[in-house]
């Protein structure tokens, strides 16, 4: 498994521009990634990837593959022209992963008309060998994500396996990751912790540092190895705001590093038992 950073893992540095005396624009991004020690950048919910010309995105493609940087892209909704755009833009870039969900901010569609519209893009992702991974989230149970998989059954539509999304439904992170993995082409790595209110009146579901929280990353590991499945771990964060810009950056900043020795820690010690 190659550890990747999400632009979801990197918000406090590009995407509160209000906020933010300097953001870095998706060059910048990428540098980072790199000085964190990561071997994959998913550009994912990133707006300003839409404006870049064929010839940007190429000479971006360039960069990252100097940098020995594998990139991976992301979107949300599975509208068709949607889709296709961000088709087009893997090919400049030579994604071979796109991880989107079944929803955006202007489709909302029944699982049947999710899998229709997915069939009807499906040549053309399949000609170009790029694979859409459908995320594990709360508007969509997990039963029917997977029901739009099986119901296609094509190795270019999978899951992308995020354990913590699904909570709010009510699904537990791990029947979540035991009935996806046989799906999945994509994994973000997001921890999280229960923590009681003050009060002692009900609970906070907070993010923390990969492997510091309640997910069970031994669990999640041993169950794709058990399904065969060799996909980027992507870290993605649930950062509190911490008083400032500049403190919650720090902090950003922190619980990346935190996350890459843990996450090569435990893949490591994987390794071992496995010799």
């Amino acid at each position: 498994m190659k550890i990747g950073i999400s632009t979801y893992a990197l918000r406090w540095e590009w995407e509160f521009v209000d906020k933010i005396e300097n953001p870095l624009d998706i060059y910048g991004l990428l540098y980072r990634v790199k000085e964190l020690g990561a071997e994959a950048f998913q550009i994912c919910d990133y707006p300003p990837i839409e404006e870049m010309s064929t010839g940007e995105l190429q000479a971006f493609k360039e960069k990252a593959k100097e940098l020995g940087i594998e990139l991976e892209l992301g979107t949300q909704g599975v509208y068709p022209d949607h889709l296709l755009k961000y088709l087009k833009i893997a090919n400049a870039l030579e994604v071979k992963v796109l991880r989107t969900m079944v929803h955006d901010k202007v489709h909302q569609p029944s699982i049947a008309q999710a899998e229709e519209w997915l069939k009807k893009i499906l040549p053309s992702f399949e000609l170009s060998g790029v694979k859409i991974a459908l995320e594990t989230y709360e508007p969509v149970k997990t039963s029917d994500l997977v029901s739009i998989v099986k119901s296609i059954n094509s190795s270019y539509i999978g899951i992308c396996l995020d354990p913590g999304n699904s909570i709010s439904e009510l699904e537990f992170p791990d029947a979540v990751i035991e009935n996806t993995a046989p799906y999945v082409t994509n994994c973000h790595l997001k921890d999280f912790v229960f923590k009681r209110r003050e009060g002692s009146i009900g609970f906070n579901l907070l993010g923390a540092p990969v492997g510091d929280g309640q997910l069970n990353l031994d669990f999640l590991l041993e169950t794709l190895k058990k399904e065969g499945k060799t996909v980027n771990g992507i870290i993605e964060l649930w950062l509190p705001f911490t008083e400032s810009a500049e403190k919650t950056a720090q902090l950003q900043t922190e619980w990346i590093q935190k996350s890459i020795a843990n996450m090569k820690k435990k893949l490591s010690s994987f390794s071992a038992v496995e010799k």
